[in-house]
């Protein structure tokens, strides 16, 4: 069956991200952040002692340093922080059975589709509503193998010494403005550890939604892989369109230990007036390999660059992104790789799709430490163009100390050309067609890698985008 006809039958709609819920919460603090929010986070939480002043002390950092400058148009996000809400409470308990979720968030999933992929693709869910998880669940095989899949809040709980080795090793308060936000003020995410040697064979999944208006997300993730062990975590973000500007900051720490593979996956897909700063990153040990899968739709301005430091000898890090911009939108996406070991190996391969006024950038880093002897990095960017109005932009950084290593960069531009398109069209193509099928070509490299029916979504979403740009 062709793929179109494959993407129809699913039956999926862009539209089904926008609605919104009525407005429902049993807390939330007031706009804007202060020293009184951050405490009355942590007591919603019931927090020990140590968490608090950690939470204060990230606050210090982040009042203390200036907004970034680099990167993406941050001058009116300060307006914006003033009046968000930085922690919404939806229900008082977080529920392991659909049937105990409240009807409104409830429903808000099942059009999503999550009950569905639990039941037939994934060996675990858990699905954020506004600032707290509402739902987990682990299958129980996985369960009695040693696998833990908990919230983050549980996780600080229930494992309280696992919890406090890693939280805030990889991804350290003071390593940028909005890191030291998310650890003043996190709320929500997943805490996963996959025992020694264990093979989990299907994908866990998160789901983080935005319902209500002028809110902040500031999800945090914490994931350890032990050796030999192998997993694929998969994250899908939506929110739907209001007026007023919306603000999510999340920040994701992965430890890959030892001889183990572990994929991160993730599908954004927010609405057109989001803030998206995320910091993710990943430390990868000996002979181990760290996988991210990137895909970025919506939002106003996204900066967001999957890193993997390569701290065992043999480590490898591979990060494969596409970003998609449409009018008004700025993806500034990359991936960053730090080769701190020798024989160390890694691959970048950066994807960027701008229409109308829509702006991409890549921005990366390949950085070589002395002693790293036979590095070998390897980055790919590419950008495609759709029409005379669109714009992208390459900012590759390259550091190398280490002279026995081998560093390759390149990156193309290109436009879709009218000759492309008669070809395409002298063989019955629509033009609308041809323009689809250009695209696809141009973003197969990612879609293989992604699981069937992400796969099929992102085409979807970028099919939809695309629609009206030619003509």
């Amino acid at each position: 069956m062709p793929q179109n006809e494959v993407i129809q039958g699913l039956d999926l709609d862009v539209d089904k991200y926008g609605f919104s819920d009525e407005e429902q919460h049993v807390f939330r603090t007031q706009p804007g952040l202060s020293e009184e929010v951050v405490r009355q986070i942590s007591a919603q939480k019931g927090e020990p002692e140590w968490m608090l002043e950690f939470r204060l002390e990230a606050l210090r950092i982040y009042e203390s340093k200036p907004m970034p400058t680099w990167g993406g148009d941050l001058s009116t996000l300060e307006e914006t922080l003033d009046e968000i809400y930085f922690y919404v409470r939806p229900q008082d308990r977080m529920e392991r059975s659909w049937d105990d979720v409240p009807d409104n968030i409830k429903t808000t999933f099942e059009k999503l589709g999550i009950p569905e992929a639990e039941q037939k693709v994934l060996a675990g869910v858990g699905a954020q509503y506004e600032s707290e998880m509402v739902y987990h669940s682990l299958k129980k095989e996985w369960e009695d193998k040693g696998v833990i899949f908990d919230s983050i809040e549980d996780g600080l709980k229930n494992h309280p010494e696992l919890f406090r080795k890693y939280f805030g090793t990889v991804v350290p308060s003071a390593d940028n403005k909005f890191s030291a936000m998310n650890s003043a003020v996190w709320s929500g995410g997943s805490f996963v550890y996959i025992p020694k040697g264990v093979q989990l064979e299907t994908p866990l999944q998160a789901y983080f939604r935005v319902n209500q208006e002028r809110m902040g997300q500031f999800e945090r993730t914490l994931i350890i892989v032990e050796e030999g062990a192998r997993a694929h975590y998969i994250e899908g973000c939506t929110a739907p369109t209001y007026s007023t500007e919306s603000f999510h900051s999340g920040v994701i720490e992965i430890v890959v230990n030892p001889g183990a593979h572990f994929r991160y996956t993730t599908i954004q897909n927010w609405s057109n007036n989001m803030y998206n700063l995320v910091t993710q990153r990943a430390l990868v040990h000996e002979h181990a390999t760290m996988e991210w899968l990137d895909g970025n739709l919506g939002s106003k301005l996204t900066m967001k660059y999957p890193s993997c430091y390569l701290v065992g000898e043999g480590a490898h890090g591979n990060i494969l992104s596409i970003a998609y911009s449409g009018d008004g939108q700025h993806q500034d996406t990359g991936g960053k790789v730090v080769h701190a070991a020798p024989h160390t190996t890694s691959s970048i391969v950066s994807k960027s799709i701008s229409k109308g006024t829509g702006r991409s950038s890549y921005r990366g880093l390949c950085k070589v430490y002395d002693g790293a002897v036979g590095a070998k990095s390897n980055v790919e960017c590419d950008a495609l163009l759709i029409n005379e109005t669109s714009r992208t932009d390459t900012y590759p950084y390259i550091e190398i100390e280490e002279k026995r290593s081998n560093i390759g960069h390149e990156a193309t531009v290109s436009k879709v050309g009218d000759e492309q398109l008669f070809y395409l069209m002298s063989r019955g193509m629509s033009e609308e067609e041809a323009m689809a099928l250009i695209v696809r070509g141009f973003i197969e490299p990612i879609a293989k890698q992604l699981p069937l029916e992400y796969a099929v979504e992102l085409n979807r979403l970028i099919e939809l985008e695309m629609e009206g740009s030619v003509g």
